[in-house]
Order: structure tokens, then sequence, then C-alpha cells
């Protein structure tokens, strides 16, 4: 449990939030979502103790142990994988080590062994003797191999360090959690493990993330950082979401009756509650839902980027034929081989495959940047391609501004570059802004922009929410659903895909898996598991 009395945020005159008053309670998870800057991170900190709240007060529960997945993946480089897992259970440790100094001692006295035999006790008592066995198996969950179980952690990847943090913030079972951004880095069938993990974990989970399937799949209350206050909601993201949108919509609408928006609001609270009997933590949340007061919701503060996507040119029937292709990287690896399709009008394809780098050298391949190893490949006559890749690096290299740069992708004034730029919430002097000084967020909506003027008939997308936050991936989405052309894309947010894709095609090293269905059916396809394990025989 954690309570926040009375807790204010101010940094110099900008006061993100005042007046918290708020309980996390044991077998809740706790969403926590607010624009960029709104102060998401902030809040963990503070409760976590790294940072000290200007006003007021935060109390655990009695002997409670708290946890957080730590953001800085160069701190433990000079440990083993194992023993950094070890050491999420910081009291544990701490008995560890002092058990392992005495016993290596060459003077053991009568004073040392009464001591051992209490470190003993509460070595047994916080599961000590298991330790190791369940640390393992937290890191074979996500994906750690045994093999790297007792190398250093500076010998290992981003994406691995990643997932060894994930373990060590789990690791014994603490009783309050907190998570920023947890699916960072993750895939998607690690991100599956972890939302299975977090619904049968019993304990108090905060937890700050863009992936709104994760949200949706383990939170059963969302806390609403908005208006410089915190809000907190029984449901999960796309609770808030809608019912945020449906106020945004009644207060657009003045002429409705305040009797005729209490019962629609009351109708949509209802139709939620009847779904949520279909998810994990349903008991506590239809509760809650059952309580809420439709005074409580309001339209929120955050601005959604118009992006949208329109073809210039009617695409004709004959789209992208792909023959024979093969990608190998320069050490021989085989990323895919034998890859064979032939996309229709219309399809919305997710390219997938246990390595990323399958999925981009596709991509670059088709977009002719890369030489492939074998195979050929032809796009029809009438398609033209807008193409959004992972790696945006090389575009962003130089000093100019947000219009001058923009203006190198298509024919227009001033004016007409600043209203692509506006689109994307760039508004005022921000246009003026060099574009090698922009953050993550800020080049994707670049990119994107740069994308738009293109009117392109099939969108080529390598993992588009990269640095989005949920507004930006919110838009994205949406629009992406509405767009009448084809959409070629790879992804690790469950949801874009779920809602975007109605083709799967998965690259292995022995040709493809190619499925017209679900994404949701896919994954949970006993047949396709069968199948993956035979084309990723090597």
């Amino acid at each position: 449990m954690i309570t926040l009395s009375n807790i204010a945020v101010q940094f110099g005159k900008r006061v993100l939030y005042k007046d918290v008053n708020m309980k996390f309670t044991s077998g809740n998870i706790y969403g926590v979502i607010g624009a960029n800057g709104a102060g998401k991170s902030t809040l963990l900190k503070a409760i976590s103790g790294e940072l000290e709240p200007t006003k007021g007060t935060i109390e655990l529960g009695p002997g409670e142990r708290l946890s957080v997945l730590s953001q800085d993946h160069f701190q433990y480089d000079q440990e083993t994988v194992l023993n950094t897992v070890l050491m999420g259970h910081t009291t544990m440790w701490e008995v560890m080590k002092e058990r392992e100094a005495l016993y290596s001692k060459e003077d053991f006295t009568d004073e040392d062994g009464i001591r051992v035999a209490e470190l003993e006790d509460k070595f047994a008592e916080m599961g000590g003797y298991t330790a190791e066995s369940d640390a393992g198996s937290l890191l074979s969950g996500l994906g750690i191999k045994e093999a790297l179980h007792h190398q250093l952690m500076g010998e290992l990847s981003g994406k691995e360090k990643v997932r060894v943090m994930l373990a060590k913030a789990l690791f014994g079972n603490p009783d309050n959690l907190l998570l920023d951004e947890p699916t960072n880095d993750l895939d998607l069938e690690t991100v599956q493990w972890l939302e299975q993990y977090l619904s049968e974990f019993d304990q108090t989970v905060l937890v700050v993330s863009h992936d709104r399937h994760f949200l949706d799949s383990v939170c059963t209350h969302t806390v609403d950082i908005d208006f410089g206050k915190v809000t907190m909601f029984a449901g999960n993201y796309s609770f808030w979401y809608e019912s945020s949108q449906l106020a945004l919509r009644q207060a657009q609408n003045q002429k409705a009756k305040a009797e005729e928006k209490k019962k629609e609001l009351e109708e949509f609270i209802r139709r939620f509650s009847a779904n949520v009997a279909k998810s994990k933590q349903t008991t506590s949340r239809k509760k809650m839902l059952e309580k809420l007061n439709v005074d409580e919701i309001r339209p929120s503060t955050r601005k959604y980027p118009g992006i949208i996507f329109q073809m210039e040119r009617e695409p004709g029937n004959q789209i992208l034929e792909v023959q024979d292709l093969k990608a190998t990287m320069e050490d021989g690896t085989v990323l895919f081989d034998n890859v064979s399709f032939n996309i229709e009008k219309g399809e919305k394809v997710v390219f997938l495959s246990h390595d990323p780098r399958a999925m981009t050298a596709l991509f670059e391949i088709i977009n002719g940047n890369r030489e492939a190893q074998g195979g050929t490949y032809n796009w029809g006559v009438t398609i033209t391609t807008a193409y959004l890749p992972v790696d945006n690096t090389d575009f962003f290299l130089s000093e100019m501004n947000l219009v001058d740069w923009l203006s190198q992708f298509g024919e227009g004034n001033e004016v007409y570059f600043k209203g692509f730029l506006g689109r994307m919430l760039f508004s005022g002097e921000e246009v003026l802004k060099k574009v090698n000084v922009l953050s993550g967020g800020e080049k994707m909506r670049c990119m994107i922009a740069r994308m738009q003027l293109k009117n392109a008939n099939c969108l080529i997308l390598d993992t588009p929410t990269n640095h989005l936050d949920l507004e930006s991936i919110q838009a994205f989405n949406n629009n992406l659903k509405q767009y009448k052309g084809n959409v070629l894309f790879a992804s690790h947010d469950h949801e874009f895909i779920q809602t975007v894709a109605n083709r799967i095609i998965e690259l292995t090293p022995n040709g493809t898996i190619d499925k017209l269905m679900d994404y949701d059916d896919y994954i949970m396809s006993d047949q396709i598991k069968e199948l993956k394990e035979k084309m990723y025989a090597q």
C-alpha cells in the first residue's frame, strides 16, 4: 500500500500538481497517464524517494518493500546477470553478503556462529535457498537464456539489459512495484509474458507506459495527470480515453440538456462494465465503475496531432509482388529466406519475425536502400510509397529549421509547410527550431509530416510508434484504420497491430507464415505455434 498525503510538486514557478491525496492498495495495478511533461515519471520518482516532493508525505504500509524498474542500464555492468537480479531484493542481498563474509572468516568465533544462525533464519524466511532458481526462472521468462546468467551485465546488449533490469524489479515479490515504461525494447512475446505475470501479481503496482494494450490488459485503475491535478479513475486506458472523448463531444454540443448528458454517460459506463467482465481484474473494477460519479468525467486538455494520410491516386490491382527474397547479415546470419508474397489492393499487412532486423531489412530492400541476397520484388506502376524508417538519424544532421527541413520534401510556400507542422503540434516559434536539437518524439512527428506531403497510396512503416506519446499513437492508429490505401508495417504495439492489420506475414529463415486473420487469433493459435517452431528450426 502507498499513501500520498497532500503532495505537491513544483519546479521554480511551475506547479506540476498539488493537493494530491491518494491511496494505492494491494491487488490493484494503476496506469499513470498524462501528456508529455505532465509529471508521470516525476510522480514515480517522488514515491520511490528519488525526488523530494515540494510538500506532503508519502508512506508505505508497515514493513513493506518497494521495488523500482531502474532506467540506468550501466549501473551494474561489473555484476553478473544473476547477481543483478538477486540485488533486487535488497534486504535478502545484504543478508547473503553478510552470511558469505562470516563463512569465509578464518577466525570464526562463537559470536559469529550465533549471528550466522540468525542470518540463516532470515535467509530461509525470505526464500533465499530458492532465490537463484527463482531469479533464473524470471530471466528465462523474459527471454534471457541460461547461458547468459553468469555473464557480466556489461557484456549484454542494450535490449538484454532492459530485460534483466525488469527481472531485478520483479524479483522477490515486492509489496509495491513502480514500472516506468516497462515494455520499452521488449518484443511482443515478452510483453505477453509480462502481462500474464502482472495479472497474477497480488501487490500494488504503478506503471507508466505508452503501450495501450499493455495498460488495458493489466490495469485496474487509471491515474490521470491533467488540469494540474492527479485524478484516479476505475478502469483501464480505453475506458479513460473513450469517456474523455465522449465528454469532449458533449462539451462541444452546447444544446444537449444536462439530463441527456448524464443518461448518455451512465449508458457508456454500463456498456463498459459489461465488457470488463472479460478482463483479468473484473470484480474490483466493475464495482468501482458502478460507483463512478459521472461528473468526474471531463474532457482532457491533451492535444492530439492531426495525422491524416490521403491518397492522390487510386492504386491499381498490382501492388507489390515479392519472389524468393533473401536477406543476410554481414556475419552470414540469415534474417529471412524463400520469402514470396503478393500484396492485394486494400490489404494492411503486419510483418513479424523473432529478429526485428528482418522487417527492417525487408523494408529497406523494397525501398531500394539495400541489396537483397537473392530474389526479386516489383511494385505496380500506379503505386506511390511513403516510408517511415526505424532509424531516422541521417534526416536530422543539418542545422535547418523545421520549415526549411520540411520544404525539401514537397512543393509549396512557407504557409503551406507551416500548416503541416501545425497539424503535428509545432506552433509559433517552434517551427524555427533547428532539426538537430529535436527530441525523439519531435523527430518522429516531423517524419510523419514528411510522409503526409507525399499523398501516397502505400505506406511502409517500421515500428511507427517508437518515441511517440499516447496521444500521437492514438491519432496515428485512428487514421490508419480509416486509410484506404495499402499499409505494410512492423510494430511491437499490440493494439496497433490488432486494429490495423488484416493480414499477417511472419518472416523466418525458412520462408513465411502468411495468414489472413486477426493478430489476437494468430498469437493464440496452437497450429501457428507449431508451424513457427518448424519454420525457425535450424
